[in-house]
């Protein structure tokens, strides 16, 4: 009797029937670091983001700043939510490269695992701690989390996610290097890992203006100084002659993310087909991505960039929270290194292999805001 449902070699076979010959296929996996059994009806890659969901780290980031400090207001984003919208605009572009949707969502749900409290000041803030014992980066921490800190499974630890998975978590690794196989240094990730580092970009282009505006640091009139933006304002009131704020302004970021996406998509499936690679391996060996805007798209992005560091990460409002943050995040950070016994018995497990400050700095990066002032509260009793 045949089964009555869809096994896991009946999706690897769509896999290899349906995506183009550049796609990362399941079935083709490198494997995991620890060798476990396949599942009866789950892709490798369908199981990673099973595991990096059900994951605490994953649960934490409900609580951790996106831009604006976690708690300010009930409709802006928390690093859950961007995860959650970074992997939608991953599969909309894979799904549009005949890609492999799963992993390209897997890496984009675990992007951010191993972000700091208080966002990028929090980041820049563990990076002054650890200055003289090897520095923070979030990416990094990342992969810490998946390959170390998440400890599910009694015969290993971290997630035992798959090569491509952790591979796309290693977004600014160069060259990377991998004991699998055995010496082996290339420049570029999967497509599916770079689709997930632009659509990062993308959604935090176009998202954080969209909280800028929500908590009025930033006005319509500014953003008309910005090409993007006034090109999709341009074009929403050409379809739209009637709009008018707020709603107006939440057409415009729908329009930025779909030109953004659409210039995305057509640049890259010309730089695949130039290029004339044939497997996902032919991918890892060019010298530069493949997954890239176009030249002019890309120039404006960096304009785009540049203005919201000056017009919202930067703003006095944002500054000003995020500095009194940070130095909360420092004097624990301190109570911490003087007192180690407060790690917990898993965490000072980890001292004599990992040193204090990256044990410390290891426990504080996975604190949600909330967590880090209660802490800081309760040191000043």
């Amino acid at each position: 009797m045949s089964a009555k449902w869809k096994t896991r070699e009946q999706m690897e076979e769509g896999e290899r029937t349906v995506l183009a010959s550049v796609a990362q296929k399941s079935g083709e996996s490198r494997g995991r670091q620890h060798g476990e059994p396949s599942h009866v009806y789950r892709t490798e890659f369908q199981r990673d983001r099973a595991r990096i969901i059900h994951s605490r780290a994953f649960r934490r980031l409900e609580y951790k700043t996106q831009v604006f400090l976690n708690g300010t207001g009930d409709h802006l984003r928390t690093r859950l939510t961007h995860s959650i919208e970074v992997a939608s605009i991953s599969r909309t572009i894979a799904r549009a490269l005949r890609l492999n949707e799963d992993l390209a969502e897997a890496i984009a749900l675990g992007h951010d695992l191993g972000h700091a409290p208080f966002g990028h000041s929090g980041e820049e803030m563990l990076t002054e701690c650890l200055r003289d014992h090897g520095g923070f980066d979030h990416n990094r921490q990342s992969v810490r989390v998946v390959e170390l800190l998440e400890t599910p499974y009694p015969d290993f630890p971290g997630l035992n996610l798959t090569f491509e998975v952790r591979e796309g978590l290693r977004k600014h690794e160069r060259p990377y290097k991998f004991p699998i196989p055995a010496g082996e240094e290339y420049d570029c990730p999967s497509l599916e890992g770079q689709v997930a580092d632009l659509a990062d970009e993308i959604t935090y282009y176009s998202h954080d203006l969209d909280d800028a505006l929500d908590f009025e640091i930033l006005t319509p009139g500014r953003l008309e100084e910005n090409e993007v933006w006034r090109n999709s304002h341009r074009a929403v009131l050409a379809r739209y002659t009637d709009a008018r704020e707020p709603e107006l302004h939440k057409l415009i970021i729908r329009d930025i993310i779909d030109r953004e996406v659409h210039d995305l998509v057509a640049t890259s499936a010309e730089l695949i087909a130039e290029s004339g690679v044939q497997s996902a391996d032919d991918v890892r060996r060019q010298t530069a991505p493949l997954i890239r805007y176009s030249d002019e798209l890309a120039e404006a992005n960096r304009a785009l960039r540049k203005f919201l560091y000056q017009n919202v990460y930067y703003h006095p409002r944002v500054a000003e929270v995020n500095r009194r943050a940070c130095e909360m995040l420092r004097s624990v950070f301190e109570a911490y290194l003087a007192d180690p016994d407060r790690l917990g018995e898993g965490a000072t497990r980890r001292v004599e292999k990992e040193g204090l400050h990256r044990t410390v700095c290891d426990y504080i990066a996975g604190m949600t805001d909330r967590y880090v002032m209660e802490e800081y509260a309760r040191d000043r009793r």
